[in-house]
């Protein structure tokens, strides 16, 4: 018989621990030191307009686990100026951070987003769901959460977007002509 070939698909990987992890406030720490005495729950989403649409599913794990012994956050692909524009409100009202070359979302060998990340204490990762899956969202959900000895956000509820494989994790967006991001 023929030999079927399957498509390389890239797997998420431990991030380097000494990569650095910028808040959208200009705050810059390892990875490492993030995760010093608290794992990190993370909703990855890309620096576009549309990443938006995920940004309720990612605001309630963060909610939910914004009170557990973790750092639950958001992190966007993009300068701060992109991460505003993407976050809203929520880069006021959350931990935010920016990824600017997407060095962190490379680090993590993520392919696409938005994603669900769990890095544990030791900087290692626990868990990533890639692309807006629910059921693999749940499952890591339900894993931070029997960490954290915590209740566990539900995924999907009614209004959710549909599922979606998501955009190129790596991908940085271009400058938009006119605007000059500091």
């Amino acid at each position: 018989g023929r030999a079927s070939r399957l498509p390389f698909q890239p797997v998420a990987k431990d991030p380097d621990p000494n990569s650095p992890l910028p808040t959208i406030t200009g705050v810059s720490k390892s990875i490492d030191d993030w995760t010093t005495q608290f794992h990190l729950a993370l909703g990855v989403l890309p620096g576009r307009p549309d990443a938006a649409t995920y940004l309720g599913v990612a605001k309630r794990l963060i909610d939910v686990f914004s009170g557990a012994d973790c750092r639950a956050g958001y992190v966007v692909v993009g300068n701060e100026r992109v991460a505003g524009r993407v976050l809203g409100s929520q880069s006021e009202e959350r931990l935010a951070f920016c990824d600017p070359d997407a060095a962190f979302v490379k680090s993590l060998g993520l392919a696409h987003l938005p994603a669900l990340v769990h890095i544990d204490i030791g900087a290692r990762l626990t868990g990533v769901a890639e692309g807006w899956d629910p059921q693999e969202w749940a499952r890591i959900a339900t894993g931070l959460a029997a960490a954290m000895r915590w209740t566990k956000p539900v995924f999907p509820l009614p209004g959710d977007p549909p599922p979606f494989t998501g955009w190129a994790g790596q991908v940085i967006p271009a400058p938009r002509k006119g605007l000059k991001d500091a």
